[in-house]
């Protein structure tokens, strides 16, 4: 594991305090710290979230546990869009750091309190459940020391193919959060209230479908689908069609039902992704399945830096055309990403993953 939980607490604790500061200080400060708690944030989702679940769980329950790791942003944002437009109104925007930074350390400390490196360690899972848990995991370390094969990882067009449609996923997912409010705002001039209600329902109904989604996989693999074919049926859906959702929405003439519509189905089907791609790196290495989950993650998050710059670049360079440019590049993007990975995916374990048996005579 790359940080223990202790390590990964304290980032998160970081990030929190972070939130609170932020709604203190004045605006020259304010840019420095933002832009330090972006950096925190990416950090504790990319070496807490993620490769923690591979250490405390059953080798059987990983897919099933990062997916309900996943679920719980969507929900986390329906709560911050929705809280914050009502905070932001009633109290002023200040308070919704405060909001946000004081509910955050609460979550920290039920961390600190009852997450622990591996099941073994921890002193409040029973004896049979702690035994279960154990013997599902992945036992089969070789005697001598196993080193990460960087080059053949560099090499693998699999795992390229899935740090490159996360990453487009991921330009979806952050335009969608960054921008949905101001979208509405600037189409249909609501108050701020009115906006955090509106902007908030996607991703209530992205929570949902993400729960969903897994039951999708799980019912294709059910019918004998091979594992590859419903790692990409499920890619396909939450990728594509919210894709041409987004980009047909400058051509709805400011309907109001329509827009608001469109923004609630791209948001709420983007989910149906989590039980594909983002999962995928166990299948094809599940010995370094740790290091390429991080490793995608990280790749894919460069867009939650990228896609606020490039955003308002357009924005601000063509007021008239930037949104209908935005929503171009992302589905370009997006378009890419999918292709590159439906054509170079797979979903079995790769050579460079196998454990090698040395015949001694």
């Amino acid at each position: 594991m790359v940080f223990k939980s202790i390590h990964s607490c304290f980032i998160l604790h970081l990030c929190n305090f972070i939130l609170i500061i932020f709604g203190i200080l004045n605006n020259d400060l304010q840019v420095f710290i933002f832009h330090c708690a972006h950096l925190c944030g990416l950090v504790t989702l990319l070496y807490m979230h993620l490769p923690i679940c591979k250490s405390v769980l059953g080798g059987g329950e990983e897919p099933h546990s990062l997916l309900s790791v996943s679920t719980g942003i969507p929900l986390g944002m329906f709560m911050a869009i929705l809280l914050g437009g009502i905070i932001s109104q009633a109290f002023g925007w200040p308070f919704v750091f405060y909001t946000s930074g004081g509910l955050g350390c609460v979550f920290s400390l039920l961390w600190f309190v009852l997450v622990y490196d591996d099941p073994d360690s921890h002193p409040w899972i029973g004896i049979s459940e702690k035994e279960y848990i154990l013997s599902t995991l992945d036992q089969q370390v070789s005697s001598e020391e196993r080193s990460l094969p960087i080059k053949s990882i560099l090499r693998s067009l699999p795992f390229w193919s899935i740090c490159l449609c996360s990453f487009s996923h991921q330009w979806l997912i952050n335009t969608l959060a960054t921008y949905t409010p101001t979208y509405i705002s600037h189409m249909f001039k609501v108050n701020i209230r009115d906006n955090g209600l509106l902007s908030s329902l996607p991703f209530i109904v992205a929570w949902i479908v993400g729960l969903l989604g897994g039951q999708l996989a799980d019912f294709l693999l059910s019918k004998n689908f091979r594992f590859v074919i419903v790692r990409k049926t499920v890619t396909f859906l939450g990728q594509l069609p919210p894709s041409i959702l987004i980009v047909s929405l400058p051509y709805l003439n400011s309907n109001y039902i329509i827009t608001i519509t469109f923004l609630t189905l791209a948001c709420g089907v983007a989910p149906l992704s989590q039980p594909g791609v983002y999962v995928n790196a166990l299948d094809i290495a599940p010995r370094y399945s740790s290091f390429l989950l991080g490793a995608s993650r990280g790749f894919a998050h460069m867009s939650a830096v990228l896609v606020p710059i490039i955003g308002g670049f357009l924005l601000n360079q063509d007021p008239e055309f930037g949104w209908r440019n935005m929503f171009f590049l992302l589905f370009a993007i997006n378009v890419f990403g999918l292709i590159f990975y439906l054509i170079f995916g797979k979903a079995d374990v790769q050579d460079w993953a196998k454990e090698r048996k040395i015949t001694r005579l």
